[in-house]
């Protein structure tokens, strides 16, 4: 950038007005500070007037392309009696406090104890220069823990010694390790699978067993293998059989569960996701329990093949699902403190599902659009207890009853 003579502050404004659409840049950082130091000299800033200085500045922004606020620091450091040039960039370094023969020693001493924590390396430094007099620990017995992991990333370190590390496995990320707290709203499920044994090397049918934890509303599906392909659809299904929101999706830490497709699943479904806590076993009880007091009871413990579970899963939709959530009353626990402060539960309050959710306070905003109180306590009252529950053991018979002719056959 050059000047080959002194503007008029008239001329100026003539140029400014002139060149409203045209913009101007300077090839480098030394090129353009010469040029706003000679201007302002030429233009004697420190003299004129509030008025005029603010057209040298709209002068010296319009030539150089630089902002309104770097402008403003370079007529600052002018009005304060300097030249307005680069600054030449100085890197901030601390003093060196540790020599390469220090790393090297440190280095050393971690190679002949197998690089302990580091709080067990320093007091080795100390023990060296206090206890054994090793003058050539003074300095590294000083050192704080953490300036010592500094020096064992530091290449002089790495130059005297480099550990490597086998690869450690990575824990599975899916889900949360957290026990859920539904403080009293419905929709957080307890699941979990039940196998129907194996014969002869050939596993057997597996029942989906999932569980509220509020209302013990519950809903079981039977499938062939706990494979992707078959157990998501079969999870959507269950999903839907719910008559209110589901909000949480608690299992163990199997990997029917936990795994890639079933989270993204649930996260279509904006359902939140955890699992069980390590040395928790009480996190997924609800289910275990259900397994044995519902699935087993009901189902066995003998094999039954594979090509039995749209069957089975027939079966549960249509009378063995109905007959727990309308007419199978559950003990609902209530938790009390002892004389000690340990937390009991004692179980004075007998229900079904049904009646559970229906004492909810507002029970109908946890309900689906496709479901009212009205046409739930309609199914509820369609048939007695005893009435539902003859029908669902005639139903199994039947069931039972061509499991034997298949196998006979």
């Amino acid at each position: 950038m050059h000047t080959s003579e002194r503007l008029s502050l008239a001329q100026i404004q003539a140029f400014l007005n002139g060149s409203e659409e045209v913009g101007f840049k300077g090839r480098n950082r030394g090129e353009v500070y010469g040029w706003v130091n000679l201007t302002l000299r030429q233009q004697r800033y420190d003299a004129l007037k509030r008025s005029e200085r603010g057209l040298v500045r709209r002068y010296v922004e319009k030539m150089t392309g630089l902002s309104r606020a770097q402008t403003t620091r370079l007529v600052t450091v002018y009005l304060r009696g300097g030249e307005v040039k680069p600054q030449a960039y100085r890197r901030c370094r601390f003093p060196v406090r540790y020599t390469r023969e220090d790393i090297a020693m440190l280095a050393g001493v971690d190679e002949a104890h197998q690089t302990l924590s580091g709080p067990a390396t320093r007091k080795l430094l100390e023990r060296a220069c206090h206890n054994f007099h090793d003058t050539r620990y003074q300095r590294l017995a000083r050192i704080s823990v953490a300036h010592l992991y500094r020096l064992r990333a530091s290449r002089a370190y790495r130059e005297r010694r480099i550990q490597y590390q086998v690869t450690r496995p990575t824990p599975v990320s899916i889900g949360e390790r957290r026990k859920p707290e539904p403080q009293g709203r419905p929709g957080y499920l307890r699941i979990d699978t039940v196998h129907q044994g194996d014969q002869d090397g050939v596993k057997g049918v597996y029942h989906i067993n999932a569980v509220d934890e509020v209302t013990q509303w519950e809903v079981v599906e039977a499938v062939e293998q706990i494979s992707e392909a078959f157990l998501l659809p079969v999870l959507e299904r269950m999903l839907a059989q719910f008559p209110f929101r589901i909000w949480n999706f608690h299992s163990d830490n199997g990997s029917e569960f936990i795994n890639h497709l079933v989270a993204k699943l649930l996260n279509k479904l904006l359902i939140q996701q955890t699992k069980s806590r390590p040395r928790h076993s009480n996190d997924n009880g609800l289910a275990e329990s259900k397994n044995a007091a519902v699935v087993r009871k009901h189902m066995g413990y003998t094999h039954i093949a594979t090509a039995h579970a749209q069957a089975i899963t027939y079966f549960y939709q249509e009378h063995f699902n109905p007959y727990l959530n309308f007419h199978r009353p559950c003990g609902v626990p209530e938790v009390v403190l002892n004389a000690k402060g340990k937390e009991k539960r004692v179980y004075r309050w007998y229900a079904t599902p049904w009646e559970i959710l229906r004492q909810l306070p507002d029970v109908a905003r946890y309900l689906k659009a496709e479901w009212t109180i009205a046409q739930l306590d309609q199914q509820a009252r369609a048939k007695s207890d005893t009435q539902a529950a003859e029908e669902m053991q005639e139903a199994k018979r039947k069931l039972f009853a061509r499991f034997q002719a298949r196998r006979s056959a």
